[in-house]
């Protein structure tokens, strides 16, 4: 019998990992607007792709927040052991790292998606690149742009992995809102990204790009070691992405709010030095082991008038966030299609065979692993959703 035509719009990882379960049972057709799969998921293996994290499954789950409930059955079908196991019969065996998080001994994702795409392949799936989709016909049928022209496509069903908004420049970039209504979607916000500071020039020139090692990050009483980064519009980084959600949601309300920085979380304020006498603000900052970036952001508050005794500063420094990074800087993005507009299977309500997985789902995580988690899992459990529809 001839199989079942199945178009996948989006060649990240949700849109792979769907098609991979269902090339056994279908023609499997992968369409994406840019001339290479899965463009977003090689810039994250730049900084070691971090494919999921070791954190027991309850605790996990508590990290996509609002959107836990919505996940939660699709991450419990695929979960991060799961993943783990997928990875290695690819050839990219994994390690849990000191943080919990987890990363293929390769600490890349070139060799992984390599050998991924040439199981796809084998499997006969087929990869159209340069096929930027355009909507529905009238009569309910794909429509691309192409560089040799429009093509139509009138698949048995589709699902859509069109990413979230995020570094558009790879890919995704949310303009696929423009095919549902505005009551589907929620507004796409930067997610994971840094907050922007109005950095005096000296410090601007001087210190932009240089990373904040070893400190904790405290945003309304919740606390987060780790590194950042000194950029010249504001500050960005791990510690500060940890809460970049908590205080995008604060800005919403309040506008600009205050970050505090613990630049030496492993010494408590009665063993750094107090200050005055003969030598320099320098040179005591140098002999409470800061970092040249950091004793520059001490300095800085001084120079605007900040009287606090110094080991207090040191240890609880006050930073204004003006505004959050846009979407262009964010790892991630909030927002997209609202849970309630597809059922429990991942189908569209209103657009019977179709179906939906990865960013375009309105959830969002922090960084560590859970991001490509989600992406994975929903990409697994909205092929299961589709391939039961059609009763295959």
């Amino acid at each position: 019998m001839t199989q079942p035509l199945i178009a996948i719009i989006g060649a990240g990882p949700a849109g792979l990992m769907a098609a991979e379960h269902l090339a056994p049972i279908a023609n499997v057709q992968i369409f994406d607007r840019m001339a290479a799969p899965a463009r977003k998921f090689m810039m994250a293996g730049r900084g070691g792709l971090n494919l999921t994290h070791s954190d027991p499954l309850d605790l996990f789950l508590t990290r996509y927040r609002n959107a836990a409930p919505s996940l939660r059955k699709a991450i419990q079908a695929f979960p991060p052991e799961a993943l783990r196991a997928w990875a290695d019969q690819l050839g990219a065996e994994s390690f849990v790292g000191s943080s919990g998080r987890v990363f293929p001994k390769a600490m890349k994702s070139s060799p992984l998606l390599r050998a991924w795409l040439k199981r796809l392949d084998a499997l006969g799936v087929h990869l159209n690149t340069r096929h930027d989709w355009q909507g529905w016909t009238a009569d309910g049928a794909l429509i691309f742009t192409t560089p040799e022209g429009p093509r139509e496509i009138r698949p048995a069903a589709t699902l859509l992995a069109l990413g979230g908004a995020s570094w558009p420049r790879l890919g995704g970039d949310g303009s696929w809102q423009r095919f549902f209504s505005p009551g589907q979607i929620a507004p796409f916000q930067p997610a994971n990204m840094g907050f922007v500071v109005n950095w005096s020039d000296h410090l601007r020139q001087r210190f932009a790009g240089q990373p904040l090692k070893r400190i904790a990050v405290e945003f309304n009483g919740e606390r987060v070691r780790g590194e950042a980064v000194i950029a010249s519009w504001g500050i960005e980084g791990g510690a500060v992405y940890a809460l970049s959600s908590q205080i995008r949601d604060a800005m919403a309300v309040h506008g600009k709010v205050t970050l505090t920085l613990d630049l030496r979380p492993d010494l408590p304020a009665n063993a750094l030095p107090t200050g005055g006498g003969s030598k320099s603000l320098s040179n005591h900052l140098r002999n409470a082991g800061l970092s040249p970036a950091a004793a520059a952001l001490v300095q800085e508050a001084r120079h605007a008038g900040d009287t606090t005794p110094l080991p207090q500063l040191i240890k609880a420094l006050p930073l204004r966030l003006e505004a959050p990074a846009g979407l262009a800087r964010a790892i991630s993005s909030a927002g997209g299609l609202r849970w309630g507009t597809v059922s429990p299977q991942f189908m569209l309500q209103d657009r019977a065979g179709t179906f939906i997985a990865g960013e375009m789902l309105d959830w969002e995580a922090p960084t560590g692993g859970y991001l490509l988690q989600a992406c994975f899992s929903s990409g697994v459990a909205a092929a299961a959703g589709l391939r039961k529809w059609l009763g295959l």
